[in-house]
């Protein structure tokens, strides 16, 4: 039973029904997707992205509030799969009377985007940077193949 369908979609529910979902594993469906690919596909669903064409780069613009550079992690997959993932995680206060949250609205988890590249991105020259809460990623492309020129043949005198 998911419980955000009965419009409980605090943190405090998730945590339950993520409880009520591992005890499940006994009645995996071979019909239906695993929870896995669920979980991805909504990470997925939830990181929104720009994707910008220059004349010599791709650029890749993912809104990333609060994160450190060691919770953003940029690969690429198959020699063509542009992979962006990470984690945003809530604060913990351990502190005896420390605040407690009255209402959490900012998405925390796992988030991942994967874009497959064209024929002329150039995979080994991909730059990522994080400034002002922007991840930018930088994928150049390959120059354009040089036109070929016809081959001459030498025609012999027999």
């Amino acid at each position: 039973m998911d419980l955000r369908m009965m419009a409980f979609d605090s943190p405090l529910f998730s945590v339950l029904q993520h409880l009520h979902d591992a005890g499940d594993d006994s009645d995996k469906s071979v019909s239906g997707p695993s929870r896995t690919y669920a979980r991805d596909a909504k990470a997925m669903a939830a990181t929104a992205a720009d994707v910008m064409e220059y004349p010599n780069s791709y650029a890749f613009v993912i809104d990333m509030p609060g994160l450190k550079s060691g919770d953003i992690k940029v690969e690429v997959e198959d020699d063509n799969v542009l992979v962006i993932s990470g984690e945003r995680r809530r604060q913990e206060e351990e502190k005896e009377g420390a605040a407690k949250y009255v209402r959490m609205e900012r998405r925390v988890g796992k988030f991942m985007r994967k874009f497959v590249l064209p024929e002329n991105a150039n995979t080994g020259k991909i730059s990522a940077v994080c400034q002002d809460g922007v991840l930018t990623v930088t994928v150049e492309k390959l120059p354009p193949p040089e036109p070929k020129k016809p081959k001459t043949i030498e025609v012999k005198i027999a």
